[in-house]
């Protein structure tokens, strides 16, 4: 069972801490070992109300060549080679991710992690209930299929794509696997300033594809107002994906624009502030307007006075405050009718007032 999968499918909002390989840096500040951090990691993201934590799964040798450049801000990573990178962060195999993800299912937290090779897409397959799919790996249709063929729902990051790369990796999936898509609108910058986050692309990508659940992934840094995340939601992102850290203040790979568990609860209770707002949808009165709706509203009064037998025409009334009388949606019915006592001029109406001529 999918935690995330299940609130999606009910409209419900989703938040994934993205670990990554952050625990790395988290085990050398606390003199602790890679996968004591992990965990600590994964419990800090349950305490802080996040639905599901996700981890990347890689080895150097097999993603990057080793004249692989820099792509990230070096002023935060000074690391120039994405293979001496990923080296730095790729010691974990299938013992490890199965001990997390045993751990996470005890703790009622959902465990994912992006596979970057054949060989983790197929060890990780029982220990999650959906894949995720980096931008990075859009255009790798063959590894795409493959991960596809796995018969679960895909979670799919379309950063640095074009419409026809992001329709090519769709036709992918599709062709072997009728599981949800939820497509991840994504900017390849990190940090991304909030100049480029082009977030409308939310409401682009659900005209072009209204079939599918849209998401979000987040690479700004995280602001106390949660503006960014807000605006996401509020353009249709059902599921939002950032990265994770105990320590913002931790130099080198994704601490730097990551949420650590404060950032968390800061976005959850934004979300449900904005589920607040935003109500139902149900189109009727509220019953706390009820008051307004009755002394707001209009009602037919006597223009003049009224005597007694007198046939009702339109120069005898107006309309007034409060709605306590006859509406005046009901105008038609009292023209014509005879008054059946004296009605003194400024007279809310009542039905009783009156009698058919």
């Amino acid at each position: 069972m999918s935690m995330i999968m299940d609130r999606l499918r009910e409209g419900k909002f989703v938040l994934i801490a993205e670990i990554g390989v952050n625990y790395y840096d988290i085990a050398t500040k606390e003199g602790i070992t890679p996968l004591a951090a992990a965990k600590e990691m994964v419990k800090a993201a349950k305490d802080a109300g996040v639905h599901a934590v996700k981890f990347q799964t890689y080895k150097a040798g097999t993603l990057a060549a080793k004249a692989s450049p820099s792509y990230w801000d070096t002023t935060e990573e000074p690391t120039t080679s994405q293979y001496e990178l990923f080296k730095k962060f790729d010691h974990f195999g299938e013992a490890e991710y199965r001990e997390l993800s045993a751990y996470a299912t005890e703790l009622g937290i959902e465990f994912f992690s992006t596979a970057f090779d054949f060989d983790s897409a197929d060890y990780l397959n029982d220990m999650m209930e959906v894949y995720k799919i980096s931008s990075s790996d859009l255009s790798n249709l063959p590894f795409i299929r493959y991960q596809a063929m796995k018969n679960k729902p895909i979670l799919l990051s379309v950063g640095a794509s074009n419409l026809d790369e992001i329709e090519m990796a769709i036709d992918t999936i599709r062709s072997v696997n009728d599981k949800e898509i939820v497509l991840m609108h994504c900017v390849l910058e990190y940090p991304t300033p909030l100049t480029d986050t082009n977030l409308l692309k939310i409401l682009s990508l659900k005209r072009q594809f209204p079939e599918l659940i849209i998401g979000y992934s987040d690479h700004t840094k995280p602001t106390e107002n949660c503006d960014v995340i807000k605006t996401a939601y509020n353009l249709g992102a059902l599921c939002i994906e950032k990265h994770f850290t105990l320590d913002k203040t931790l130099k080198g790979n994704d601490h730097y624009h990551a949420m650590d568990p404060k950032d968390a609860e800061r976005i959850l209770a934004s979300i449900d502030e904005m589920d607040m707002i935003r109500g139902s949808g149900e189109i009727r009165c509220l019953d706390t307007e009820a008051a307004a709706r009755k002394n707001a509203r209009r009602s037919i009064v006597s223009a003049t006075d009224i005597q007694k037998g007198t046939v009702i025409t339109e120069e005898m009334l107006t309309y007034k405050r409060p709605g306590t009388g006859i509406s005046p949606t009901r105008m038609e019915e009292l023209l014509g009718m005879k008054a059946a006592e004296d009605i003194p001029e400024d007279t809310i109406l009542q039905e009783q007032m009156f009698t058919h001529a």
